[in-house]
This record gives C-alpha cells, structure tokens and sequence, in this order.
C-alpha cells in the first residue's frame, strides 16, 4: 500500500520521456492514462514503444504494463544497469529523441553505459547527434561527469524517411555530481560547424559553408566549417544533406543550431545556400537569446543542479522553453524540489534577450548501485 500512495498519475501523451526518466531517477511508479484516447488511432505510437523498451533495456527490474489498446501505461522504475547495449531506434524520430533521456540516465547506471543506437541521425524534428556530441557533453563536464569514455561516435548518418544511420554512445558512471555556478556566458571566441550530405553531390557541403560563412564573417574571423560527405554503407538509405554550428565562448559556454533538408519526396526541395544562410540566422537567434546553456539543453543542466550535492548551483539561462518549463513543473513533483527564478532585463547584461537565473540548492543524489572498486 505504501508503493500505492506515491504512485504519480498523469494523462495525456505530452512528455512522456520527462516522466518516464524522472521516475527511473525517483524510483516512483507512474500511471499514464488516456494516451491519445479521443483519436482514430489511439495509444503508444511506435516511436514511444520503443523508448520504453530502450528504458527497460538500460534497467534491470522495471515493470511496464500497457493494456491493449495502449491508452494507459503503468510504469515501476527498477535499479539502472546499463552494460553494452543495441537498440533499434523507430525511423519515424531521430536518434537524438532516444538520447537526450540517455544523456540523463547513463552517470547513473551500474556499469559504465555503451549502446549502440541505429536509425535517423539528422533530422528536422529532433536534435541532432552532431548537437548533443557538441553541447551536451561539455556540460556533462561541467558537472565533474568526464573521462576518455565519455563520447558519442557517428559510425554511419541515416536521414529521414529511411534511416540507416549508426552511433555509439559511452558514459562513465559517477557516484556523486558536483554543484555549479554558471552565471557569465562570456564572450563569442570561435564558431565550429558541420555541413554533412549523403546520397547527393559532395558539393552541397560546400555551398552550405560557402553560405553561412557570407553571414558569420561579418561578426568573427574564427570560423571553421568541417564538411562530411560519407559515401557507401555509411551514408544510411536516403539522401539529405544539412548544417549543425557551434558558437564557443570563452568562458566554455556552447551554443547551437541546426537545419536539415527535407525527407526524400516531403515538401519543397531546399537550396543548399538558403539553408547555410538559414541555419547561420538561427545560431545568432541562438546567441541572442543567450545564457550558459543553449535551449537544447536546458532541461538537461536543470537535472543535474537538482541531482548535485546539498550545496547551491546557479546557471543563467536564456528564455525558458515551454519543454523546459514543464519539465520544472515535474521536478518539483518528482524530486519535491523549487528552483528560485531571477530575469535578468537585457540592461542589466548588456547584451541580447531577457535572460533567467535559475537557482536550487540539490538533492545529494547519490548513485547507490555503482560498485565501489
């Protein structure tokens, strides 16, 4: 019975990986009801079976329940165990969809996590695995999660519709988090990039670099833009070609952006310079809104200052996302814990949009089943 009372019960199908992660990390049950109820095609659809078959791969003892029509899904987190792994992502999300929760659960698993994760690299819904190796990572070093195993590798890129792309991803285990204070940007030093294309013209690559540079050099002489062009077996199943750009500060803060092109046979065809210059207005949109972490990864960085030790973590954000937000709203009723929000008018920071310092004191989680060597 006293399982029962802290049972969290929710409706609806937004969110699903927040309250699926957050209840692996609490260790509380959950109760979805009414998926997608009022719909001709009601329930789970694949992609989120999926991630909840990729939840019970990582964790040893979790019981999932669905009834039969996939409208209410029960769900008793038990002990993260990590190991070397594979999982089949759905093609109908990226790869990124499945490793953001990833990136939250693996410095808590048992066993050091390395999976091997196959679908659509890049696409226009999900963020890229070339965004998560350059933001999400950096920040997880920012937290004391490092070492030479933390890596996300691209065997092979797979865009929409039919995928084919293949990552590795590696995470160390850490018993405890260190508490951060993130609260100075600092200026732009440098910009980094990749303008990848696959089953098309090597060229395209170029263009899009030729592009976005005809805008970023204005502002920076340190540009560098890799171009990627894989061919064969490593160029997954369908042709594509996009852009991801990194701006570094020089205070370590890494902002990002994106744009791919559009799925074979979806929508108007783009030209490879209006993406470049697209995806280049987006990184400066990025810049502007600001703060120590871009608006990828927010919610990531809110985990681990509420996840650090019983000290203070601050980190200055630029204008919260509405995921972002609602995954506050489950914090405070997983974990019980209130982050002390400040804005920052553009005054006060003398530079780009309403900035949010977000304070919390952390909960000292501690990684119980990490073996002590």
């Amino acid at each position: 019975a006293a399982g029962e009372a802290q049972c969290l019960s929710y409706t609806g199908c937004n969110f699903l990986r927040q309250r699926l992660v957050l209840a692996t990390l609490s260790g509380r049950p959950l109760k979805i009801r009414k998926i997608r109820a009022k719909e001709e095609d009601p329930g789970l659809r694949d992609f989120e079976a999926s991630f909840i078959r990729l939840i019970d791969k990582v964790t040893n003892g979790s019981r999932i329940e669905i009834n039969q029509t996939g409208t209410t899904l029960y769900y008793q987190p038990g002990l993260l165990y990590g190991g070397s792994l594979e999982h089949d992502c759905s093609p109908s999300r990226g790869i990124g969809y499945y490793l953001e929760s990833l990136i939250c659960l693996a410095p808590f698993m048992k066993h050091p996590l390395e999976i091997v994760l196959r679908g659509v690299t890049n696409d226009q819904v999900d963020p890229s695995v070339d965004v998560l190796k350059a933001t999400a990572l950096p920040l997880l070093k920012k937290f004391g999660i490092d070492g030479e195993s933390l890596d996300i590798k691209i065997n092979r890129r797979g865009m929409p519709p039919k995928a084919g792309g293949e990552i590795l991803f590696a995470c160390p285990v850490r018993k405890v988090l260190q508490p951060v204070q993130f609260t100075d940007p600092g200026k732009i030093k440098r910009i980094r990039g990749t303008a990848y294309s696959v089953r098309v013209s090597p060229q395209m690559a170029n263009r899009m670099v030729e592009s976005a540079r005809g805008i970023l050099n204005k502002f920076l002489p340190d540009i560098y833009i890799y171009t990627d062009h894989m061919k064969g077996v490593s160029s997954g199943k369908s042709p594509g070609f996009g852009m991801c750009l990194t701006a570094e500060t020089i205070n370590g803060t890494i902002l990002s952006a994106e744009l791919a092109s559009n799925p074979q046979g979806q929508g108007a065809s783009v030209l490879p310079e209006e993406l470049g210059q697209n995806c280049a207005k987006l990184l400066l949109e990025e810049v502007y809104r600001g703060g120590c972490v871009d608006s990828t990864n927010q919610s990531l960085a809110l985990l681990l200052m509420t996840l650090g030790q019983r000290d203070v973590s601050k980190v200055l954000l630029g204008p919260l996302s509405p995921y972002t937000i609602e995954f506050l709203r489950h914090l405070r009723s997983f974990f019980q814990i209130m982050f002390k929000i400040e804005t920052k008018t553009p005054e006060e920071e003398h530079m780009g949009g309403e900035k949010v310092l977000m304070t919390c004191v952390g909960i000292g989680f501690c990684n119980l089943s990490k073996t002590i060597r």
